[in-house]
């Protein structure tokens, strides 16, 4: 039996598809909003965001909290997706990265209000998070509902 060697055993012989079957895009898709004459609030968790370092060209990764709170546009789940997928291999720094996507997101779907929390991972032993929001013109939060006093415990 003729040995392999370790190089010959890790060749694939599978080829790529002609098409991918998706592919990054620097655009937004957006949907109606099916509910225009409520404020209620959209989350998306991003859990595996990628671009590079603008300085070292290596790998810089964060997790995204988007909340928004739409107007007459969605952001399509999917669009989204293919759109972070696009920093990939943009080298920029975390500050900008956090500021762009959210200008993005404002700029295609104008929402009443949306919020970026990127808690990117530790890069010379610093955590860096940064929070960055959009505010309509003369929109603010409905204020939370107050409740009665909670009912006395038995027993």
């Amino acid at each position: 039996m003729a040995k392999t060697s370790r190089r010959e055993a890790a060749v694939s012989i599978r080829r790529a598809p002609s098409v991918p079957p998706t592919s990054p895009q620097k655009h937004l898709d957006v949907f109606a909003n099916p509910a225009p004459g409520r404020d209620y609030v959209i989350q998306f968790v991003i859990p595996e965001f990628t671009c590079t370092c603008p300085l070292t060209g290596q790998p810089d990764f964060a997790r995204f909290t988007i909340d928004m709170v739409a107007d007459k546009l969605c952001v399509e789940l999917k669009s989204l997706k293919l759109y972070l997928w696009s920093y990939r291999n943009v080298g920029a720094f975390h500050e900008r990265v956090t500021n762009d996507i959210l200008d993005n997101i404002v700029a295609t779907t104008r929402p009443r209000f949306a919020r970026i929390h990127a808690r990117w991972n530790v890069r010379g032993g610093i955590y860096t998070n940064v929070t960055a929001e959009h505010r309509a013109k003369g929109w603010k939060p409905l204020a939370p509902l107050a409740f009665g006093e909670p009912p006395p415990q038995l027993g």
